[in-house]
């Protein structure tokens, strides 16, 4: 961790511990530490579920479970939060995390390829009406798809709700000249394209961590 890493960690407020444990198992059973959320941006997006206070939060991508705890963690009275991960082999990890943070009952986990789950989602919401629309739909999976999950997940977002997309600067990519050409860059490049020219919304992208875009679709009668 830098200075400026432990600096913002240091004066910003601890995270629990079931966050802890989250992390923990995260490094010693998995080799990609460096996915994690971490304490600052869990911190933000459980201070942004507090303002907006949602019923129904949507996540794209698990991993090991620590987005999905800060999330709904804060969720208000009968608030819940599905969540997707293609990952199976990492299902008891994650269920054992949310049944440390007290969340089994909020937090309702999906596994298998996310655009095949957001499919049954779609299918439920807008045409058997058996699903209410999301709140917030916060994505973090394949970077390649994100302009895919941006398309699939639109209609099921309540107007006046918030998609937020993590990682959305990777690593400075997006913004070097000539961009770079791996499929990974080119679905965020493309995704922060099409966000920001989409009338439909209003956006910004905060530089917090990898970047975070955050973004506002606007009510239906704006």
């Amino acid at each position: 961790m830098d200075r400026l890493s432990e600096y913002l960690a240091g004066h910003s407020t601890a995270q629990t511990e079931a966050l802890e444990w989250i992390e923990k198992q995260t490094h010693i059973r998995t080799n990609h530490g460096r996915m994690l959320t971490g304490a600052v941006q869990g911190r933000f997006l459980k201070m942004m579920v507090e303002m907006i206070r949602p019923e129904r939060i949507l996540e794209i991508g698990t991993f090991t479970g620590y987005s999905a705890v800060c999330l709904a963690m804060a969720l208000p009275g009968d608030g819940h939060l599905d969540t997707l991960e293609i990952n199976d082999e990492l299902e008891d990890l994650i269920l054992e995390g949310f049944r440390r943070a007290g969340l089994s009952d909020r937090i309702s986990l999906m596994t298998g390829d996310a655009k095949d789950s957001l499919a049954g989602l779609r299918h439920e919401i807008l045409t058997e009406k058996s699903r209410p629309p999301y709140d917030i739909v916060y994505i973090d999976a394949n970077k390649r798809e994100y302009p895919e999950y941006y398309a699939l997940v639109f209609d099921i977002v309540k107007p006046g709700g918030y998609i937020l997309a993590d990682n959305v600067l990777w690593d400075g990519k997006v913004c070097e000249d000539p961009l770079p050409q791996d499929r990974q860059t080119l679905g965020i490049a493309r995704f922060n394209d099409t966000v920001a020219s989409d009338p439909r919304v209003e956006s910004v992208i905060l530089p917090v961590r990898d970047g975070l875009n955050l973004i506002r679709k606007k009510p239906t009668d704006a």
